[in-house]
């Protein structure tokens, strides 16, 4: 009888059509011929998902011979300066979870939440913007806008649908009621404020970055 064959989830940072793929032949038809393409394999869905959510540096640079990572201060001309910047950081992939925005140039803390028990580095990237989004539009600042280094937030958002695979526990119920709010808020409120994928391989780390990679 023979092994079944493992099978492996291919990310594709930088190709024709960037996202998670289960086949090489998937993974090759975005990447072959597409220049500097960026793409790694995984074991694991939830492996390939966390290394979606991040920079391809994080995952394919030679450490041996690596640049030193950008400093965006040296893009200043290329990013927005009348803008925040929303992060979040977990203990693991589920754990103390915490977020954060912060004034993009010159990181003055605009609010900063948590830490909340059994969350998730997605869930707490979501909150974030949502937060950032829902301040910006109480105080009728439609000109500033947000910068979130999470695709996953960007399509939640997009999408008007939560899709965490975060399971409810006697910790993190108050978490959990703060995930409603903020679901009840994109759904019911039209977003004025421009959200803007921060380019983490360019630039470097976000400003609201916690800094423990």
């Amino acid at each position: 009888m023979s092994k079944k064959s493992k099978s492996k989830y291919y990310v594709v940072w930088v190709g024709l059509n960037p996202g998670i793929y289960t086949s090489w032949a998937e993974c090759q038809a975005q990447v072959v011929g597409y220049p500097d393409a960026k793409y790694k394999s995984f074991k694991t869905e939830a492996e390939a998902n966390a290394a979606f959510d991040q920079s391809a540096m994080d995952y394919i640079a030679n450490k041996k011979n690596a640049s030193p990572k950008p400093d965006y201060l040296h893009f200043a001309d290329e990013i927005e300066k009348n803008s925040y910047s929303v992060d979040a950081a977990c203990s693991g992939k589920t754990g103390l979870m915490e977020y954060q925005c912060v004034d993009t140039f010159t990181k003055e803390v605009i609010f900063h939440m948590g830490p909340f028990a059994d969350g998730t580095n997605n869930v707490g990237e979501y909150l974030g913007l949502v937060h950032a989004l829902s301040y910006l539009s109480q105080q009728e600042d439609f000109d500033k806008i947000i910068y979130t280094d999470s695709r996953t937030a960007l399509s939640w958002i997009r999408n008007k649908k939560v899709k965490t695979t975060l399971k409810k526990s006697g910790k993190n119920t108050k978490l959990f009621a703060l995930l409603s709010r903020a679901q009840s808020w994109v759904y019911k409120n039209e977003i004025k404020t421009k959200v803007i994928k921060w380019d983490t391989e360019r630039w470097g780390e976000i400003p609201a970055d916690f800094g423990r990679k």
